[in-house]
């Protein structure tokens, strides 16, 4: 009987939404993690193992690491919210912690939640992978800079966002796979110096805990199963040591198997450029020669999200609501002088190296990054919401969690999200996302660096407008989600009354017809030069479809 061929490769999941885009506390490294993995074991009894609670994380990790405690929960909560929790739980979630009235209470909804943890162990060494590297720095890559390069989609080779390059995710875990399963090892597996030795054995169960990062099939079917279930396939106990009496994997054995059968993930980045499906969203507009780049995976499977990858979207107009998008992780590159809706319930957004343009974002289940940005405008209810390398950036957001600001920020404003469109509430539904509790105008400063508090500010409620996404669709959502904060409507009323005011004085003024007619002229005069200076007259052009109605959004 032929062996079974286990094709084997490392989830983009984990990298792409559990990394965080910063620099890990050096508490965190792999020295401080092999004593925190040996000390949830010998405190299994206390809740450390096999599941941790929040408490005794926040106890090693405020006190065994030194950690800050909203940077405990930041990691806690991170790993937790990754582990696709359904829609409904989510949302009892929310309204929980929506109903505490004080700090103990919240501590104590909180106490009710744990982790599996060597899955978490897992996931605090992943975020190494956003360490910056003096070596590689200094062996012909640039220095770290506010403006890093990322991969392109013409899939030429460019320096590259390791938080979505499925090669980099390979070479990441083929390096530190020993770290890692030594991680995973039982106290009597190691040695005294806390390596694994030869005859050290890996338990089913850690290797059930390594499947949160490697999934794979078998002779090239379309069917994805976890790595502890393909470890157990037919021939592969032999090659990979398992053994039915002792209910474990030979170290080295289970480490060459792994090494061996390691591969390019076929639902990645990679695969994504080079043998995607190529989309043609975007309308080209009158007057522009660079044509968008926009990609989806053309194998989907339901184990795995969708991925779509968009960029060099010049001067357009980019209106989608489609199965497409629907749970997918989608990358905005290189956009520039444009307007994108992307109107279907997300799993994740990474918009990056844009300029003056404005991102209208369906609800986002997991994350959404934005880096390496100067002037653009971001529209969404996510369930988190992180920012780096930014200059005079603004977010509407509605977010049930901190908005996080990393390094190299400059003049961002946080406001209150302030659309709606007919399916808004039901893709909220969809992803498990309610109204309240919204932390919208309470971000973190997470690195030190952008600790000073003026990196941001709360948009003053006189420039606050409200947005009006012109799409027709079916639905019911008629008016924003959970509406302003007073201070917010209060602005939109006084403005409202002053179109009255104004309204009233025009007609009263007993003006001739003449004199209507030439008032007429000059207000549709500075009309359109105000259209023509804030860059609205392009996005009402772009708004001019060829040939189909409005409705094309819901194509």
């Amino acid at each position: 009987m032929e062996a079974a061929a286990v094709r084997l490769w490392v989830k983009t999941e984990p990298f792409v939404v559990g990394v965080l885009p910063a620099p890990p506390p050096a508490r965190l490294g792999p020295h401080y993690l092999r004593k925190m993995a040996a000390y949830a074991r010998a405190r299994a009894a206390e809740g450390c193992f096999p599941r941790l609670s929040w408490p005794r994380w926040r106890h090693i990790a405020c006190g065994k690491l030194q950690l800050d405690r909203g940077i405990a929960w930041l990691y806690f909560e991170l790993f937790h919210s990754l582990l696709r929790p359904d829609p409904p739980r989510s949302l009892e979630w929310a309204e929980a912690e929506a109903t505490c009235a004080s700090a103990e209470e919240l501590e104590r909804e909180r106490s009710k939640l744990s982790v599996d943890t060597l899955q978490f162990l897992l996931f605090l060494y992943i975020q190494q992978v956003s360490k910056v590297s003096l070596r590689t720095s200094l062996i012909g890559e640039e220095w770290p800079s506010r403006r890093t390069k990322s991969p392109s989609l013409t899939g030429k080779p460019a320096s590259e966002n390791k938080i979505w390059n499925d090669q980099d995710h390979r070479a990441f875990v083929q390096s530190h796979l020993l770290e890692m399963l030594e991680l995973l090892l039982e106290p009597e597996q190691l040695s005294a110096s806390s390596h694994s030795t030869h005859s050290s054995l890996v338990s089913y169960e850690a290797v059930c805990a390594l499947s949160f990062l490697i999934e794979g099939t078998v002779n090239k079917s379309r069917t994805v199963h976890p790595l502890h279930e393909l470890a157990l396939w037919q021939s592969c106990p032999g090659q990979n040591g398992y053994s039915k009496i002792s209910r474990a994997f030979s170290f080295p054995k289970l480490e060459s198997w792994l090494r061996s059968c390691l591969t390019i993930n076929p639902f990645g980045m990679t695969a994504c450029l080079k043998s995607g499906k190529k989309l043609a969203w975007a309308q080209q507009v009158e007057g522009t020669t660079r044509r968008a780049k926009i990609a989806c995976n053309t194998c989907v499977v339901p184990e795995v999200f969708p991925m779509v990858i968009m960029s060099q979207v010049y001067k357009q107009t980019l209106a989608k609501s489609s199965d497409t998008l629907v749970g997918a992780h989608v990358r905005i590159h290189r956009c520039n002088e444009s307007f994108i809706y992307l109107l279907s319930p997300l799993r994740s957004v990474t918009i990056e190296k844009c300029r003056n343009s404005t991102f209208v974002l369906g609800p986002v289940q997991a994350s959404v990054h934005v880096h390496s940005c100067d002037n653009v405008k971001v529209i969404v209810v996510c369930h988190r919401l992180s920012l780096s390398s930014t200059a005079g950036c603004t977010f509407y957001t509605l977010t049930p969690t901190q908005p996080l600001i990393l390094s190299g920020n400059q003049a961002v404003s946080f406001a209150p999200f302030h659309t709606h469109y007919p399916m808004l509430e039901d893709h909220m539904a969809q992803v498990g996302l309610a109204t309240l509790p919204n932390y919208w105008d309470s971000p973190m400063l997470v690195c030190k660096e952008s600790s000073d508090m003026s990196v941001f500010r709360l948009l003053p409620p006189s420039d606050f407008y409200t947005f009006v996404i012109p799409f027709e669709m079916e639905g019911d959502t008629t008016e924003v989600p959970g509406g302003l904060p007073h201070a917010y409507q209060k602005a939109l009323s006084q403005r409202e009354q002053n179109v009255q005011i104004w309204q009233k004085t025009v007609k009263e003024a007993g003006l001739t017809k003449d004199q209507r007619k030439q008032f007429q002229v000059l207000v549709e005069t500075k009309f359109y030069e105000w259209l023509v200076q804030t860059g609205n007259r392009q996005q009402l052009d772009s708004l001019v479809p060829p040939a189909v109605g409005s409705k094309q959004a819901a194509g």
